[in-house]
C-alpha cells in the first residue's frame, strides 16, 4: 500500500473530525426521522404511509446538507424506515398499493438509517401503540431487547471480543424469559459499508459461524438486538414480502429479461450500494425484473421473518462511535414507561450495567470541548443503568 493510500484509510476513521462529525450528522437526521416515525405510528394509519414519511424525511434533510460543496457528496437513505408489527421481526417496507393499517395496542418495531458521503448511522426502536405503561409480555420483551442494548454498549470497547457481546446479550434475554432472535447481526460500518467484516453474532450456533474479533478503537458498529417471546427462530413465511435489497456488487450476470435489464440498471444508477426499497421502482415492472436479479445473486434480499402469531418480538438497535474517550452511542430514542413481570437480580448482569461507557484518562486528562452544535442528547455518557424495569431514558 503506498503511503498516500495509507494516508487516505487513515484519515476515513474517527481519527479525522470531519468523520465524526458526518456520522454525527446522520445521527442527528436519524433521531429526528425515527421521532416523527414514532409519532406517525397511529390507529388507522398506513403503514407504508409511515414508512414513507421516514424516507422522505431522510432525503430532505440530509439533501441540504453539503449542497455547496465542489466535490460532489454522496447522502440519502441508507436503510428504508421499516415499520415491522407484533411478530414480524423486522424488514416490513411495504409497496405502495399496500393497504395495512396500524392498531391499536400494536407493537411496532422501527427500523431506518441515513448516510452523508458514505458514512452511516442506523436506529431500531420499539413502541406500543397505546397510552400510558406497557406492561406484561410486551414490556419484558422491550425490557429485554433494552438492557441487552445497554449490556452491549458497555462491552463493545476496544480489548473485548465479539463473543463476550453474544453471550452476554442472551444471558440477559434469559433474565426476562425471553430469546435472542437468531440470525440477527451486528456489523462494523465503515464508509459505504453497511456490514463490515467484523460481526457480533445475536446467538452463537454450529449452522452460524463468525470469525473473532477483538473491538479496536475508531471502529465504528451497527449493534442490533432483537428479543421474542417465541423461540426465537423466526421463518419467512412469504418471499412476495420481501420489498428491501441491496446491490451485490461482486456479482455480474447477463440478464435475459428486458424488465430485469431495465430494473437493474435503475438500481445500478440510483442505489449502487445501499439498500433501497422496490417502492422506489415502478411496481409492476419491479415485480417481473427483481425475481430474475435476486435468481442470480444480483441482488441481495432482506426478507420479511415472522414468528409465530401470538408472538411478541422487540428491536433496538444503535449506532457506536468507539471515541479514544470512551463509547459515544450517536442513535437512539426514549422508551415508554415499561411494567415488566420480571427484573434483574443476576449479579453478572448487575456488573456489566454498573460499568460506564467513557474512559477515564490517566492524570485527569483534559475535558473535550463539546463542538458547536452538538447536542447533549447525542453523547450518552452512560450512567450505570437502574435495573427495576429494564427502562432507561435514552434521551
Amino acid at each position: 500500500m503506498s503511503s498516500d493510500e495509507e494516508r487516505e484509510e487513515k484519515e476515513l476513521d474517527l481519527t479525522s473530525p470531519e468523520v465524526v462529525t458526518k456520522y454525527k450528522s446522520a445521527a442527528e437526521i436519524v433521531n429526528k426521522a425515527l421521532q416523527l416515525v414514532v409519532s406517525a405510528c397511529k390507529p388507522g394509519t398506513k403503514i407504508v404511509d409511515v414508512c414513507e414519511k421516514g424516507d422522505s424525511y431522510i432525503r430532505e434533510q440530509s439533501g441540504n446538507m453539503y449542497k455547496n460543496v465542489k466535490k460532489k457528496i454522496e447522502r440519502g437513505v441508507a436503510f428504508p424506515t421499516c415499520v415491522s408489527v407484533n411478530n414480524t421481526v423486522c424488514h416490513f417496507s411495504p409497496l405502495a398499493s399496500d393497504d395495512i393499517v396500524l392498531q391499536e395496542g400494536d407493537l411496532v418495531k422501527i427500523d431506518l438509517g441515513c448516510h452523508i458521503d458514505g458514512f452511516i448511522a442506523v436506529v431500531a426502536h420499539t413502541h406500543v401503540i397505546q397510552e400510558g405503561t406497557v406492561s406484561g409480555r410486551a414490556a419484558d420483551v422491550i425490557a429485554a431487547a433494552n438492557t441487552a442494548a445497554e449490556v452491549a454498549l458497555r462491552l463493545v470497547r476496544p480489548g473485548k471480543k465479539n463473543k463476550d457481546v453474544t453471550d452476554a446479550i442472551q444471558k440477559v434475554a434469559a433474565a426476562y424469559d425471553c430469546k435472542i432472535v437468531e440470525g440477527v447481526l451486528s456489523h462494523q460500518l465503515k464508509q459505504f459499508v453497511i456490514d463490515g467484516n467484523k460481526v457480533v453474532l445475536s446467538v452463537s450456533n454450529p449452522e452460524t459461524r463468525v470469525d473473532d474479533a477483538e473491538f479496536e478503537e475508531n471502529e465504528v458498529y451497527a449493534i442490533d438486538i432483537v428479543t421474542s417471546t417465541g423461540d426465537g427462530k423466526p421463518r419467512l413465511l412469504d418471499e412476495k414480502q420481501t420489498t428491501i435489497y441491496k446491490r451485490a456488487v461482486d456479482k455480474s450476470y447477463h440478464l435475459k429479461m428486458k424488465a430485469s435489464r431495465f430494473i437493474f440498471s435503475e438500481i445500478s444508477q440510483n442505489f449502487p450500494i445501499m439498500p433501497f426499497t422496490a417502492r422506489a421502482l415502478e411496481e409492476k415492472r419491479a415485480r417481473l425484473g427483481l425475481v430474475e436479479c435476486v435468481n442470480h445473486d444480483l441482488l441481495q434480499p432482506y426478507p420479511v421473518l415472522h414468528e409465530k402469531p401470538g408472538d411478541y418480538v422487540a428491536h433496538i438497535k444503535f449506532t457506536v462511535l468507539l471515541m479514544p474517550n470512551g463509547s459515544d452511542r450517536i442513535t437512539s430514542h426514549a422508551l415508554q414507561e415499561l411494567q415488566p413481570t420480571k427484573s434483574i437480580d443476576d449479579p453478572e448482569i448487575k456488573a456489566w450495567l454498573a460499568l460506564g461507557t467513557k474512559t477515564k484518562k490517566k492524570g485527569g486528562g483534559k475535558k473535550k470541548k463539546g463542538k458547536k452544535g452538538d447536542k447533549p442528547a447525542e453523547s450518552t455518557e452512560a450512567e450505570p443503568m437502574d435495573t427495576t424495569n429494564g427502562a432507561t431514558t435514552q434521551e
